[in-house]
């Protein structure tokens, strides 16, 4: 039975990876050193580890007491706008670490890495959808950093023989039976949208109605966590038979921050409070994934692709865990 490696696993995608591989019959070793993620969202099905991807013994002393054949690396720091006003943060936490742990994986022969990554690379697209082949040119700190982990897991690959696939995933959405989003603070669209029909939160700011689009608002590919979590287990299988590096995780289709305002009100059969605040630093008019790649090579298919779908299901999460997960 293979041993998978999760790092960040009680974020709220490796918290919905881990569930993935565990289903597969994977076992899995999850770490997070629980800075941004929950304990409760740990599946207790794996041997959990309370550290830091950056802290580069006791990364020593989980690779040589386990016999671990792959890593999936999710552990990282999200926030477009805390990487523009706080860079050093994303740049030791996102690309130091990952150097870190590429190094613990080298020492003790583990040589396989699906790689949590980002549409965030492209910056601003030239055309969309977006596909693979586009220039990676990141806008801002936190896609800089996917772009380099990117970057150095290929020369990796050339020098060392290491085997990975960079996801880049669009707009994680949805929640999965007992794990949602639960981000402190949340600066995602939808669970504010969700807490701003609720009431636990006085409104939802809408950063930037001046947007080269058709109704001003910023358009993103939203895509359901499951689906992104399938993604990981597919490539994780096909791992050293790809033809590609890296692969774009969307459903191709876009939708706008007034639309999923819009869809939210309908779900939650109330209005969403909002006030429009200035653009934010480092976001894209637009980002849509051309996932035509993903679906070809391995043939993955959204099985929840409608925008919907995945507000229900965060809905729902949010309805039944009012104040988030306990204990903070």
């Amino acid at each position: 039975m293979p041993l998978i490696m999760v790092t960040g696993a009680a974020g709220f995608i490796g918290s919905v990876v881990t569930q993935a591989l565990l289903k597969e019959g994977n076992e899995v070793l999850s770490i997070d050193n629980l800075s941004r993620g929950h304990r409760m969202a740990i599946s207790e099905d794996t041997k959990f580890f309370r550290v830091s991807v950056g802290d580069g013994p006791a990364m020593d002393k989980i690779f040589e007491t386990s016999k671990i054949d792959a890593v999936v690396h999710l552990a990282g720091l999200i926030q477009v706008g805390e990487s523009v006003t706080d860079p050093d943060l994303y740049y030791a936490n996102n690309l130091r670490d990952s150097l870190t742990l590429l190094e613990s994986m080298r020492r003790f022969g583990v040589s396989k890495m699906i790689f949590s990554s980002s549409a965030a690379v492209y910056g601003v697209p030239n055309q969309v959808p977006i596909a693979e082949d586009h220039p990676i040119a990141p806008v801002n700190p936190y896609g800089d950093t996917k772009a380099r982990v990117e970057s150095a897991l290929h020369w990796y690959g050339e020098a060392y023989g290491f085997q990975s696939v960079s996801l880049r995933y669009f707009n994680a959405a949805g929640a999965s039976g007992p794990v949602g989003e639960d981000h402190r603070p949340e600066t995602h669209l939808i669970p504010n949208a969700i807490k701003a029909a609720q009431g636990q939160i006085d409104h939802l700011s809408l950063f930037g109605d001046d947007y080269p689009t058709p109704d001003g608002t910023a358009v993103r590919d939203y895509v359901h966590v499951e689906d992104i979590a399938q993604a990981h287990v597919q490539a994780l299988g096909a791992l050293g038979q790809l033809p590609r590096r890296a692969y774009n995780v969307g459903t191709g289709k876009g939708y706008s921050v007034r639309e999923i305002i819009d869809m939210t009100g309908r779900v939650c059969l109330a209005d969403v409070p909002v006030q429009v605040e200035p653009r934010r630093a480092g976001d894209p008019p637009e980002l849509v994934a051309d996932a035509t790649a993903l679906k070809t090579d391995l043939g993955w298919e959204p099985k929840f692709p409608t925008i919907e779908k995945m507000i229900q299901d965060a809905f729902r999460w949010h309805r039944d865990h009012e104040n988030g997960y306990p204990g903070g």
